[in-house]
């Protein structure tokens, strides 16, 4: 799994490159999110436009950072689901939880 972070009007987008599996990529995301936090980061955006695959592993670390991110007053949503990462959380009802988009342009102006 690769991490890329780039800024968008105040909000950090992570691009995630790859499968989150468990001993990949669920670790490399949580040391990135926790050093995030730590920093004062309190908008974070989950690009997975390019994870074509989370296992149970995956899905639990996805959770850990929300909580992380909102036991520090901030706030973590998700973009460009993939129809199967959609259907998961669909099935394990995180849907309800987790703020998801389409766009871009709309994630970044849903902070305010």
């Amino acid at each position: 799994m690769k991490i890329e972070e780039r800024a968008v009007e105040g909000v950090t987008i992570l691009d995630l490159q790859g499968k989150m599996l468990i001993g990949e990529g669920d670790e490399l995301l949580r040391e990135k999110i926790n050093s995030l936090v730590e920093s004062g980061t309190e908008k974070i955006v989950l690009n997975l436009a390019e994870v074509p695959y989370v296992d149970s592993a995956g899905l639990g670390e996805i959770v850990r950072c929300y909580t992380t991110v909102s036991r520090k007053n901030g706030e973590l949503k998700l973009l460009n689901l993939t129809k199967r990462i959609h259907d998961l959380l669909a099935i394990t009802k995180l849907l309800t939880v987790f703020d998801t988009y389409d766009e871009e342009s709309e994630v970044v102006k849903s902070f305010g």
